[in-house]
């Protein structure tokens, strides 16, 4: 019966994980200059621009293998929380062309990442809880 509920946490996991590793790959090839430019523009200095490594690529590895997947989590939630700010500040309740809120990608890894918080890894995970 919870085998069910264990094999939903890792394909939560496994999916916010390896999506948001994608972005810290795009990072890690084109740069992050346009980060830094969000960063500065908001006032703050432009070393903090460098936490996007740490929120795009070290913690969707923690997630992955459910190490420590709950801090991981929080992790991810405050560099989403960083991104809806940084990119979107003024427009929070703006819709896109297709209708959809302008913040609905970082405002679903932010849901997501909250959900692992709140869920744990489950029994498929390095240390599983």
């Amino acid at each position: 019966m919870f085998l069910s509920a264990d094999i939903a946490k890792l394909l939560l996991r496994l999916s916010v994980s390896i999506m948001m590793f994608f972005h810290g790959i795009d990072k890690i090839i084109n740069g992050i200059s346009g980060v830094k430019q969000l960063t500065v523009n908001a006032g703050l200095p432009e070393f903090f621009a460098y936490g996007v490594y740490i929120g795009e690529v070290v913690v969707p590895i923690f997630i992955f293998l459910g190490l420590y997947a709950r801090i991981a989590s929080l992790f991810l939630a405050l560099n989403m929380l960083m991104a809806i700010f940084l990119a979107y500040g003024g427009s929070l309740f703006s819709l896109g062309k297709h209708g959809a809120p302008v913040i609905e990608l970082p405002l679903f890894y932010l849901v997501l990442s909250v959900a692992i918080f709140l869920l744990g890894s489950g029994k498929y995970a390095v240390n599983n809880k």
